[in-house]
C-alpha cells in the first residue's frame, strides 16, 4: 500500500491578477497575529510571513500582541470583528517565539498558546499557519525566523495559504 503523498513545502498556492484588479476569486485575505516581546525576531517573522502572502497575491492585515498567549484571543477578536465588517479573513498566520528559561512558563506559555490555536483552527474551520517558534535560546529563534535561513515566518503563511486553497476546493470555489 503506497504512503502519503509528499508535497514539496516550497509549493506556494496562486491567486491569479488582472490588469484590472484579482481575477476568479477573490484573494486570500490574512490576518497576522504577532507577538513583539522578542523585536529582532519578531521583525524576521512578519517579514517572511508578508513577504510569502504578497508573493501569492493576498492581502494581510497584522495586528500586535505583547506576548504568545495573547494571540489567540486577539484571533478570535479579530476574525470577529471582521465579519461584522462584512470583510471576513480567509484565515491566520501566528507569530512570535517563546524561549526557554529557568521556570516551567516556558511550557505554560508554548503548550497554551498552541492548544488554543488548534482549538481555534478545528472548532471555526479556519485556515491558520502556526508560527509561533518555541526554542532553547536565542541562537536558535534568530536561525529559525531569519528569511535567509529557516524562514518560519514565511512557512506558517505558506501552511495558511495551503489550507486557504484547500478549503476553496473543498467547498467548490476555484483557488
Amino acid at each position: 500500500m503506497a504512503g502519503p503523498r509528499r508535497v514539496s513545502s516550497s509549493s506556494t498556492p496562486s491567486f491569479e491578477t488582472t490588469e484590472s484588479g484579482f481575477g476568479g476569486p477573490l484573494p486570500p485575505h490574512i490576518l497576522i497575529v504577532e507577538a513583539r516581546y522578542y523585536e529582532e525576531i519578531a521583525d524576521d517573522l512578519l517579514t517572511g510571513a508578508t513577504g510569502a502572502i504578497k508573493a501569492a497575491g493576498g492581502s494581510f492585515d497584522v495586528l500586535t500582541v505583547p506576548g504568545a498567549l495573547e494571540i489567540p484571543s486577539a484571533i478570535v477578536m479579530a476574525l470577529d470583528a471582521a465579519v461584522q465588517r462584512g470583510r471576513a479573513y480567509d484565515g491566520a498566520v501566528a507569530l512570535g517565539c517563546v524561549v526557554r528559561g529557568e521556570t516551567t512558563h516556558y511550557e505554560i506559555v508554548a503548550g497554551e498558546s498552541s492548544r488554543a490555536l488548534m482549538d481555534i483552527s478545528v472548532q471555526r474551520a479556519l485556515p491558520l499557519g502556526n508560527g509561533i517558534l518555541t526554542v532553547e535560546n536565542d541562537e536558535q529563534a534568530r536561525v529559525r525566523a531569519s528569511i535567509s535561513d529557516m524562514n518560519k515566518g514565511g512557512g506558517a503563511a505558506d501552511a495558511a495559504l495551503h489550507m486557504i486553497a484547500l478549503k476553496r476546493r473543498l467547498h467548490g470555489v476555484e483557488a
